[in-house]
């Protein structure tokens, strides 16, 4: 008897694990409600930022030509400047003293000549009655040509001396606005010195520069077919200043380098901005945008990829048995992505079902309810 009961229990329990496991595998394989969408093709514009700064269109150093005292200071820093525009004036008077100095040695050898020319005619009347030798005539010919060399390196120096007394005021070489500056009247200043006197910047336009990667630059040459097509074929760019707004004006990209940076790997670009109202200022920094323009094409969401090193898949739902199955198909994704949906440029087709929220949690062929 109870060997009897021994056997039905065990029995029992046998049966009772039986139907649990089956259970619990019916559950495993039952399907699990995803959320999914019916991928479609759409255009997208994503903005790309580049570390930038900004320079004037002309960083002018000014630098004294002669040496002397700074006698007047007669700009501001930040103040706007047009070409020809006094900014200093250095000491003249030794300069307006070696002038005076030249213009009286002009005066003298202009004398000095003017007798030498007498001595000369008289001199020939005397060869031309024979009264003189031909050596006279010739000594009184080359004391002439002495006197007129005189006369001409008299002028030269009374033309030096004018440049030196010019080059005391100072003057703007072209529209712009003033930098700092680091002399005050009295200072001593000369051409040797290592520190300009002012920089004067042309900020009409503004250069920007910004660096974009070698392979960047590659896909676009080879798309455009040159560098030079490359860079025409840019859209314009915007510029975010550095209190984060956007400047109002747009720009266009002008030159790029030849020349990779080997310590970076990037290729450094120039692009223009209008500065009507002076607001860009030469020295600030902010970011370049380059707007990516895609045309048709496939957009999922970043939640739908699931990342794996390099590669990028989905899960694509298809209908196996009769079932909707996750299967997983690696795709290829745009360089440029907004961090919420992801650009792909194949391994997918349009109309094609994938689970579009939590891919990194889906299982190769789950149930998808």
């Amino acid at each position: 008897m109870n060997a009897f009961v021994f056997v039905s229990f065990m029995t029992g329990l046998l049966m009772l694990s039986s139907c649990g496991k089956k259970q619990q595998a019916g559950a495993q394989n039952a399907p699990v409600a995803y959320k999914t969408i019916k991928v479609k093709k759409a255009d997208r514009t994503i903005d790309q930022k580049y570390s930038a700064t900004i320079r004037g269109r002309q960083d002018i150093s000014v630098m004294p030509q002669v040496s002397g005292t700074l006698q007047k200071l007669l700009v501001t820093e930040g103040q706007r400047v047009s070409k020809g525009q006094l900014m200093f004036v250095i000491d003249q008077v030794p300069y307006q003293a070696a002038l005076n100095t030249a213009k009286a040695n002009l005066e003298a050898a202009t004398a000095a000549q003017a007798t030498a020319e007498l001595s000369y005619k008289s001199t020939k009347q005397l060869f031309d009655q024979s009264v003189v030798s031909d050596f006279d005539l010739q000594k009184a010919q080359n004391a002439l040509m002495q006197a007129k060399a005189a006369v001409a390196q008299a002028n030269a120096a009374v033309v030096n001396a004018e440049n030196s007394l010019s080059y005391t005021t100072v003057k703007s070489p072209a529209d712009g606005v003033v930098g700092t500056l680091p002399f005050r009247v009295g200072a001593l200043v000369s051409p040797q010195m290592p520190t300009a006197l002012t920089t004067v910047s042309d900020n009409h336009q503004m250069y920007v520069y910004f660096s974009i990667t070698e392979s960047q630059m590659l896909n676009m040459t080879r798309k455009a077919g040159s560098a030079e097509k490359a860079v025409k074929a840019m859209p314009p760019v915007r510029l975010q200043l550095v209190d984060g707004s956007e400047y109002e004006q747009t720009g266009r990209v002008e030159t790029a380098s030849g020349v990779v940076d080997q310590s970076t790997g990037s290729v450094s670009l120039r692009a223009v901005f209008n500065n009507p109202q002076s607001l860009l200022h030469s020295g600030s920094t902010g970011n370049v945008i380059i707007p990516i323009n895609y045309k048709d094409q496939i957009i999922v969401p970043a939640a739908a990829v699931k990342q794996l090193q390099t590669v990028h898949q989905v899960f694509v739902v298809e209908n196996k048995d009769g079932q909707r199955t996750a299967v997983s198909r690696n795709i290829t994704i745009a360089p440029f992505n907004t961090g919420k949906e992801f650009i792909v440029t194949s391994g997918l087709k349009e109309g094609e079902e994938i689970i579009a929220d939590g891919a990194g949690m889906v299982k190769e062929g789950a149930l998808v309810k």
